[in-house]
This record gives structure tokens, sequence and C-alpha cells, in this order.
């Protein structure tokens, strides 16, 4: 393989969200427990008690009705040692995934167990809750169990402020990181973006030849044909298809009502997403010539936000058969 004629760029990413979950009449009462200090199951038809509590009856698939407290005190069934705690796990010191069987359980509970070594562990070892002072209930309301067989130890009063309803909804945050390796093509293209230039790539053969993508590719995208040619482009085009964003969300930046509109670049063939500022957004209409406002030279980045916005230039609105087969 070649050696590429530009510096290849990295960088790392996270994409973060919450999970959301209602946890349903069954295990919200557990939750509730948690969140108040302390554990229940659910007893099952054959007089099973299960730790977390299961929602329909093992053996005769029926709705759990039957909740029944537990101790937070236990017998450790079997444990792994984790001597090198990783990024959101329970504990920052190292610690043993335990199977917990709680006084009065008869399944048992993933929990953690903290010691100094694993030389002090054994399974058939008498383990209790350590409780977290703000619950939320979330199984970390227990923050970890530790060795001791200490009974009618009352988990501290919550400081943290919750609702009464008898339903539980809870937010699980979810986390990726990864670093992502732009191609040689989105390296030219975000370097560009920086020094306040746009490049596009045209693709040499096949169904889009002469075709200019931006962004750029490095291959068409419709028979796999490669593009050829770098090009530079100007920062001016067309409004192809709009729509005016009226609902407010969280995070946003811009006051409502504002324009997201397809904008088609000057001798591009196809048209990329961006925001239309500087005009009422009712007058922002299908045709309209519009410019890039670049952010000043020393905010500029490497993304296409070194574009604060686009902006109407005042010209005549283009034909719509010159854009009619890009909308």
């Amino acid at each position: 393989m070649p050696e590429p004629a530009s510096a290849i760029l990295s960088a790392p990413l996270e994409n973060s969200f919450a999970y959301t979950r209602s946890l349903g009449p069954v295990l919200s009462q557990f939750a509730l427990g948690l969140r108040d200090g302390r554990i229940v199951g659910s007893r099952g038809s054959d007089g099973q008690v299960s730790v977390p509590p299961v929602e329909f009856d093992p053996t005769t698939g029926a709705a759990t009705t039957d909740i029944v407290p537990v101790a937070s005190v236990g017998t450790i069934e079997s444990w792994s040692w984790q001597p090198e705690p990783l990024p959101g796990q329970p504990l920052t010191v190292p610690f043993a995934w335990a199977l917990i069987k709680l006084d009065g359980a008869d399944t048992s509970l993933l929990h953690v167990v903290e010691a100094d070594s694993p030389d002090d562990l054994t399974s058939g070892q008498r383990v209790h809750a350590v409780w977290r002072a703000a619950r939320v209930g979330r199984i970390d309301d227990i923050t970890h169990f530790e060795v001791g067989d200490v009974e009618g130890v009352e988990a501290p009063a919550n400081t943290e402020e919750h609702d009464d309803g008898p339903l539980l909804v809870v937010a699980t945050p979810i986390t990726t990181a990864i670093e992502h390796s732009a191609t040689e093509e989105e390296s030219w293209y975000l370097e560009g973006l920086r020094d306040g230039k746009l490049f596009g790539s045209r693709i040499g053969t096949g169904v889009d030849a002469g075709r200019i993508y931006f962004p750029p590719r490095s291959v068409s995208p419709a028979d796999g044909a490669p593009a050829v040619e770098r090009v530079q482009l100007a920062d001016t085009g067309i409004v192809t298809t709009f729509c005016i964003v009226n609902v407010p969300f969280q995070g946003q930046r811009i006051k409502p009502p504002y324009v997201a509109a397809y904008v088609l670049l000057d001798d591009t063939d196809i048209p990329f997403l961006h925001l239309i500022l500087d005009c009422p957004a009712d007058e922002v209409r299908m045709g309209m010539r519009v410019e890039a406002v670049w952010v000043p030279e020393d905010e500029r980045e490497l993304s296409v936000g070194s574009i604060s916005h686009f902006r109407p230039t005042g010209e005549p609105d283009a034909e719509h058969d010159t854009y009619r087969a890009f909308l």
C-alpha cells in the first residue's frame, strides 16, 4: 500500500447516553427497598426465595406477588479476586466478585467484597452489607460487603431526596470510548476546515464519474469507483431542503426558531446539513443562495464547527431545475 499523501488524523472519541428504564411492579420493590436500606426477594410457588426478586414464578410462570424481606448478612458461595479494578467497577481498590447467599434467600446475589488480599477470603465466609448514605434505588446503594457476621445493624438514614411513587425509573449511563482514526480524505478535509478551506473529492469512473462529494469520499458509494482528485470548493451554495426547528431540547445552543438545511455547495453533487442564520426562519426558502460564516481563525478546529453557519448572500434564488435532482 502506498504511503498516504496527507498525515492521518486520530483522536479519542467518547459516546455517552443515559439508558432509562422503568423497573415495573416487582423490581421496583427491590429498588425501593435498597433505597430504604433493606433487601427483599420473591417467594415462588415452591417456597424458594429469589434475590433479586424475579418477575415471574420460575416453576409456574405466574406473575410474582409474594415479596419477602431477607437479611443484609449472608455467606460467600464462591468468589473471584479482581487485583486491578477497571474504570466503572464498584471499587477503586482490589476486591472480590462474590456470589453471596443472604440469610433467608435460596439464590445467590452477585456483589463485591472488600478485603485486603485474596488470602483473607474463603467460600463459606460470613459477610455483611455496607450501605451508601445517599441511596437512589440501584444495586450500588450497597457499596460493598465486608467480612464479618454483623446482624441488626441498620443502614444510615437516606440523605438523597426522592419521590414516594410505587414504581421506580432508573437511568444507567452507557459510555463507549474509542480511538478514531480518520481516512486520508477525512484528514485533509478536516485540516482544510481548520484553515478556512473546503475540500471535496471527485470520482473518476463508473456511475458517479465526475461527481464531487463534500464531505469527500475515498470511493463512490454507488459502485466503489475510487476518487481521483482533491477539489477546493467555494464556500457558497444554495438551500435545497430545510426544516424550521421550533421545539427546545436539552443541550440546545440556539434559541428556536431556527433553520437546519441541506446546502448544496457550488459545483458539488451532494448537499450537506448545516444551519441557516442571520435571517428570520420564515424567510428561508428552497433555492436561496447562501454563504459560509466562519468562526474567527483562532477558534477554528478540525471539525465542520469551524463554519458557524450559513447566511443569505442576497443574490437571486437558483432556478428549481438547477437543484431538483439533489432534493
